[in-house]
């Protein structure tokens, strides 16, 4: 990305954190699909499968700040590396159960959100671990560059866990996603914890939740963007609750195309980071934060007419449109939470930005009652004019945000 690449990739610890993104995404991706999947053939409800992918990200929102005070004051590094372990533990478990033909929406929903627990401190841990590696100055096109590796990661974790449900089920497709988690695990085993990085704060874990709160009340740049960040979930992302019911009840393409489906989901994502990188996004972010959210929910409208419209092809075109503008307001959030606040405070911007996404069970619990009463389109159309009329309505009355 651009000329700073290079350089990026000359840090020894980048390439690890590189790395280690890229291995876990297949995992994450691969379980999202399965997730879905195997909710709706034990449910045959698309209601049901927004409660499993809420299960996935409501512990976000309660592990959020208590995260980022724990990447504010243990090696970060090794924090990504036990989460990662935690995570594969849980899928294998389900895998293990899923054979065995034990697997039912209880023991699903608790280890799924047994998971989401564990993903809340690494994400926490790597932003905050981005920004010690590379600094302030690179902070964006690291990040960019790391979800590049995400989407990519995501991308094969997507037709490979497809491809594996189709022809063996969902134990071994949950099996296959514990062994992307371990693996990007592994790969951090020679990064490092840059000099200074970790805070030795004292007090109580309570005490750097106060703290957090005090920094939000004064820093009010950091609320409004954690508003932003959640009503990109609740309204935005949240679209990938209905794929499962899109790909087998609306275009009957299988699971396969619902491995398809999010692999565009997975291109899109590159493609809008890759764009990014060729401008200088940390001028104007802010401007350009609330552009893309705008952009995200016009999308979303056309994703809910393409069925209708285009079929299957032009679907996947439309999911790559979404998720291009996704993927930046993804990048702009992070980037400006972590600008946003001093250094002993990096850990909880992350928090604050998981603390944000983990409200997206809303929006999956939303969309997926939408879906049950009035169908796939309307649902996506109505979260797409809503995420519309945030932007606007922030643009227009908080006026500061455009100047970031």
């Amino acid at each position: 990305m651009r000329s700073v690449a290079p350089a990026l990739f000359g840090l020894g610890n980048f390439r690890c954190l590189w790395t280690a993104m890229a291995l876990n995404s297949v995992g994450m991706m691969g379980e999202t699909v399965v997730l879905g999947w195997l909710t709706l053939e034990l449910t045959n409800s698309p209601f049901l499968v927004g409660v499993a992918m809420g299960a996935r990200s409501i512990p976000l929102f309660f592990v959020g700040v208590p995260a980022g005070v724990l990447a504010d004051r243990f090696p970060r590094h090794r924090l990504m590396m036990l989460t990662g372990i935690g995570q594969a533990l849980t899928a294998a478990t389900l895998g293990v159960l899923a054979l065995l033909g034990l697997a039912s929406l209880t023991s699903i929903l608790l280890l799924t959100f047994a998971a989401g627990m564990i993903r809340g401190i690494e994400q926490a841990a790597r932003q905050s671990y981005t920004h010690d590696v590379v600094g302030a100055a690179a902070l964006m096109n690291g990040l960019a560059s790391l979800g590049v590796a995400m989407r990519a990661g995501w991308l094969l974790g997507s037709l490979g866990t497809g491809a594996v449900i189709a022809h063996l089920g969902s134990g071994f497709a949950y099996l296959a996603v514990a062994a992307g988690y371990l693996a990007g695990a592994a790969a951090l085993l020679r990064a490092s914890a840059p000099a200074g990085s970790v805070a030795r704060a004292s007090g109580s874990l309570w005490q750097g939740v106060v703290d957090f709160a005090a920094a939000v009340r004064t820093g009010r740049n950091l609320l409004v963007l954690m508003i932003l960040t959640a009503g990109a979930e609740i309204l935005g992302f949240s679209h990938q609750a209905l794929l499962p019911s899109l790909a087998r009840d609306v275009l009957r393409v299988g699971p396969e195309g619902l491995g398809a489906m999010n692999a565009a989901r997975a291109l899109g994502g590159i493609l809008g980071l890759v764009a990014v990188s060729t401008r200088n996004p940390a001028v104007g972010g802010g401007a350009l934060f609330l552009g893309v959210l705008g952009f995200f929910g016009v999308s979303l409208v056309g994703l809910g007419l393409a069925p209708h419209l285009v079929g299957f092809a032009g679907v996947v075109v439309v999911l790559i449109l979404v998720n291009s503008a996704g993927a930046l307001a993804d990048l702009l959030a992070q980037s400006l939470m972590q600008l946003s606040v001093p250094a002993p405070l990096r850990g909880r911007a992350g928090g604050a930005w998981v603390l944000a996404i983990g409200l997206a069970p809303l929006g999956q619990l939303q969309i997926g009652a939408l879906a049950s009463l009035f169908g796939v389109s309307i649902a996506l159309g109505a979260s797409g004019l809503g995420l519309v009329a945030l932007a606007t309505a922030v643009a227009l009355l908080v006026p500061r945000l455009r100047r970031l």
